[in-house]
C-alpha cells in the first residue's frame, strides 16, 4: 500500500464521517444519553459506517487478489457490519446480534479460519478436534461483544483497536502475511481519521456499526495470528477488552446478579472516577496498559513457555479484580 493510498483512505474516511455526522438526525443516528452514558448531550453516532465504507471503497483497488482469496471472511465481516447498522438505527435484540455473529463465524470456517489448538502447556498440546468450531464461535462472539462493551468513553474503543491492530499488522509484516498486513493497516488509517471526530469531547460516536465490526475484524486477525504466535500471546495482545469483560462477569456472578445485566461498573467507568472524571487520562491509561500487554504478548513467548504467558494473563485478572474492588468500595458504587 503506497503513501498516496493511505492519504486517500484517510481523507475518504473523514469525508464519509463528516457526511454521516451532518445528516445523522435524518438517518436516525442520534445517541440519546441514558443512565450508563458518560455524555449528557444528544450526539450523532454511526461513524463506523464511514470508516468501514472507506475501507470497502479503497480495498478492492489495492488488494483484489486478497479479496478473492478470503471472500468468505469479507462476507462475514460485511454481515456483522450490517447488523451493527441495524442496531444503531433500531436497537436490534442481543439474540439477533449473536445469531449473525455465529453465522459469520461459520463463514470464517469456510476460509479455513478457526481455532484448532489452545496451545502447548508443560510439553502437552491441547488440540480441540471436533470442538474447534464451537470454541471458535465462543471466542469470536465473546471478543466481538467485549470490544462493544468497552466502547463507553470518547476515543477508548478506537485507541484500543489501533493498538491491537498495530500488533497484528506487525505480525503480518514479520511473516509476510499480506491478508493481515492489508486488513489491519487499512483499519488503522481509517480509525486515525475517525479519532479526529471522536477524541474528547467527541462530536460523533462509532456506534455498533463500528464497535461490532472492529471487534469481529480483530477476532479474525487474532485467529489468523495463531499461525505465527502462541495462543496465550493472543490473550495479552487483546487483553484490555477481555480483562474488562471477564472481571465484570465474575463480579456479577459472585454478587448473585445476572452476568449479562447492563451497569456502570466496567473498568473505564471506575477508572474515570479515579482520574477525577478526566476522560482523556482514562483513555490514555487504558491505552498504555494495552500497549504494554501487547508488547509482552509479542516478545515474551520467544523466551518462555505458554504456561507462563497464561499465568501472566490470569495474574492480571486477579490483580485488576482486587484493585477495582477496592476502588468500587471507595467510590461507594453498587455493582
Amino acid at each position: 500500500m503506497t503513501s498516496l493510498s493511505y492519504i486517500l483512505l484517510f481523507f475518504t474516511t473523514m469525508l464519509l464521517i463528516y457526511f454521516i455526522k451532518s445528516h445523522a438526525e435524518k438517518f436516525g443516528l442520534i445517541d440519546i444519553p441514558n443512565g450508563r452514558s458518560s455524555h449528557n448531550n444528544h450526539t450523532p453516532k454511526g461513524a463506523g459506517i464511514g470508516f468501514f465504507l472507506a475501507v470497502v471503497i479503497i480495498f478492492p483497488f489495492l488488494y483484489s487478489s486478497i479479496l478473492k482469496e478470503y471472500i468468505w471472511v469479507f462476507l462475514a465481516i460485511f454481515l456483522v457490519f450490517i447488523v451493527g447498522i441495524l442496531d444503531d438505527r433500531h436497537d436490534v435484540s442481543p439474540k439477533t446480534k449473536f445469531v449473525i455473529i455465529i453465522l459469520s463465524t461459520f463463514l470464517l470456517y469456510m476460509n479455513n479460519l478457526y481455532i484448532s489448538t489452545l496451545g502447548i502447556y508443560f510439553g502437552y498440546e491441547i488440540r480441540l478436534g471436533w470442538f474447534a468450531l464451537p470454541f471458535t464461535i465462543f471466542a469470536v462472539v465473546g471478543f466481538t461483544n467485549a470490544l462493544n462493551l468497552v466502547d463507553g468513553l470518547d476515543g477508548l474503543a478506537a485507541t484500543l483497536s489501533i493498538i491491537m491492530l498495530s500488533t497484528f499488522c506487525m505480525i503480518g509484516y514479520q511473516n509476510d502475511d499480506l491478508f493481515m498486513l492489508s486488513l489491519s493497516s487499512m483499519f488503522i488509517v481509517s480509525l486515525l481519521a475517525f479519532m479526529i471526530f471522536n477524541w474528547y469531547p467527541a462530536s460523533i460516536f462509532m456506534g455498533d456499526s463500528g464497535s461490532l465490526t472492529l471487534g469481529f475484524v480483530i477476532a479474525v486477525l487474532a485467529i489468523k495470528s495463531l499461525a505465527y504466535v502462541p495462543t496465550s500471546s493472543i490473550l495479552l495482545m487483546t487483553a484490555v477488552p477481555l480483562l474488562d469483560t471477564i472481571i465484570v462477569m465474575l463480579r456479577r456472578k459472585i454478587n448473585g446478579k445476572s452476568m449479562f445485566v447492563a451497569d456502570r461498573c466496567h473498568m473505564h467507568h471506575i477508572l474515570r472516577h479515579v482520574f477525577s472524571e478526566n476522560t482523556p487520562k482514562t483513555v490514555l491509561f487504558l491505552g498504555t496498559l494495552q500497549l504494554i500487554l501487547s508488547f509482552f504478548g509479542m516478545q515474551l513467548h520467544k523466551g518462555i513457555g505458554e504456561e507462563y504467558m497464561l499465568g501472566l494473563f490470569l495474574l492480571n485478572i486477579i490483580f485488576l479484580y482486587r484493585f477495582l474492588a477496592v476502588m468500587l468500595k471507595k467510590q461507594k458504587r453498587v455493582c
